[in-house]
């Protein structure tokens, strides 16, 4: 886990190759200040909300004892208003008459190298989960400032190896695995044979079939670590009978373009859908468990449309809680009789209003449901949002200490105490997360996405 000279902790950095993979060439260190200031004008004149955030904040305190990742490490940079700072203050230097006469009078500093590596340390601590945001006096959103700060590093060449590494297997293979179509062909026949197994019941998983009526949109996490996730969205599709399928060329419900690159990377991908969409001919659109990827779904594509027609994008929960709603799912919710929790994803309560969906399917799932405080919009993040999944030592460290809050949580609900309980995270960053989480901080729960329990509660197991 490389330092810097002053000691910061950092994500291992894409090197000048991985950069060039999605189109950046890095800026040299020369001209990263010069750089720097002119993209921070930039953001300026284009987003006001960022202005807001900077002219507005108090420096209350308020956010700190909010901050799941204050709370973790109890660093004074990683309170939401001080990691804003790092921006604030050049902002303030440069482009404000007082900034420019008065300096570090008013709390204005000129920009150093040592300050944007400063930036990458703690831009990439935060997790842009925007509780902080639900606690302001003025409501102001400093993960507005961190998407700012992770854009303009983007732009001088500083992003993290698994962002880069994402970025370039999405532009590549459609999915962040780096996946390719006969993998995804050959991995959803592996689980045809286990839903066959576990069920006795011969469900398909179709990919690029013509003439569908729903294009679905996994995260391709779900080949890999969550295959109860995907098998539970085939579970559901097939005992409605809905013509469905999916597309080895956009096989993925993640955006990370929204969490380094929102410029660029972000529109590229989110068209990527809807062209294979219109490809497919499909009617609708439907988003699997992903976050951070339902929100640049809901709240980015259909601003970006351009291609003709509009095609409806809907979340697979909220496809799930109609069906459940209009009584066409016979659910056996006594199959799952343990004790689950539900940790209420950071993007689908504080920015995509999913949170009463969710409860009414697991209402409707489990026998044994037991709610966390605080919940629905209020939770705490798991402490992996914003794709902070990074493996080397030091950060991994700072992973599990960010998750401490979350470790409570679960605790305090008690399902935990017999070994049997379920932690039910319904987005696949909060569970590739959650898994290490679970381990470390030694609760005795088992991890499962909301559609892997429908799935069970659709088709029981043949040996339940």
């Amino acid at each position: 886990m490389p330092l810097t000279e002053s000691g910061l902790k950092q994500p291992v950095k894409a090197s000048a190759a991985d950069m060039l993979k999605i189109h950046i060439n890095p800026v040299p260190d020369d001209q990263k200040v010069e750089t720097a200031i002119k993209h921070l004008n930039e953001l300026g004149q284009k987003f006001r909300s960022l202005m807001l955030t900077f002219e507005s904040c108090t420096k209350c305190g308020l956010c700190a004892e909010n901050c799941h990742t204050y709370l973790g490490t109890r660093d004074p940079y990683n309170i939401p208003t001080n990691r804003a700072d790092l921006l604030r203050k050049v902002w303030k230097r440069y482009f404000t008459p007082e900034g420019k006469f008065l300096g570090g009078f008013i709390g204005a500093k000129d920009l150093e190298l040592e300050d944007i590596e400063k930036m990458f340390s703690y831009f990439y601590q935060c997790n842009e989960c925007r509780r902080c945001a639900m606690v302001c006096p003025f409501g102001l959103d400093t993960c507005e400032v961190t998407m700012a700060g992770r854009q303009l590093l983007h732009w001088l060449g500083m992003v993290p190896k698994l962002q880069a590494s994402v970025g370039a297997a999405m532009a590549k293979t459609g999915n962040h695995t780096g996946l390719p179509k006969m993998g995804l062909i050959d991995t959803n026949e592996f689980l045809e044979e286990e839903i066959m197994e576990e069920t006795g019941v011969d469900i398909k998983i179709p990919v690029d079939k013509p003439n569908s009526d729903i294009l679905y949109i996994p995260s391709s996490a779900d080949f890999l670590l969550n295959p109860n996730t995907m098998m539970g969205a085939a579970k559901f599709f097939h005992y409605l009978g809905i013509n469905w399928t999916m597309s080895s060329e956009i096989a993925e419900a993640g955006n990370f373009g929204l969490l380094f690159d929102q410029r660029a990377t972000l529109r590229a991908n989110c068209m990527r859908v809807i062209d294979e969409a219109l490809k497919l001919g499909c009617k609708k659109i439907v988003w699997g468990e992903c976050g951070h990827g339902w929100r640049a779904g809901k709240m980015y594509l259909p601003g970006m449309l351009d291609r003709p027609g509009r095609i409806p994008i809907v979340h697979l929960h909220d496809e799930v809680s109609y069906y459940i709603e209009q009584g066409a799912l016979k659910l056996h919710k006594e199959v799952n009789d343990r004790p689950v929790t539900l940790h209420d994803p950071c993007n689908f309560g504080r920015a995509c209003n999913l949170c009463d969906r969710l409860r009414v399917v697991m209402n409707a799932s489990v026998s044994n449901f037991v709610e966390m405080t605080p919940n629905r919009e209020r939770n705490f993040c798991c402490g992996g949002g914003s794709a902070i999944l990074f493996d080397d030592p030091e950060m991994y460290d700072l992973r599990i200490k960010f998750s401490a809050k979350k470790a409570e949580q679960v605790r305090a609900t008690g399902v935990d105490k017999d070994g049997n309980g379920i932690l039910c995270a319904p987005c696949s960053i909060c569970k590739a997360q959650l898994y290490p989480m679970v381990e470390e901080h030694k609760l005795g729960v088992e991890v499962k996405g909301l559609i892997d329990l429908v799935g069970l509660a659709l088709y029981p197991p043949i040996n339940k």
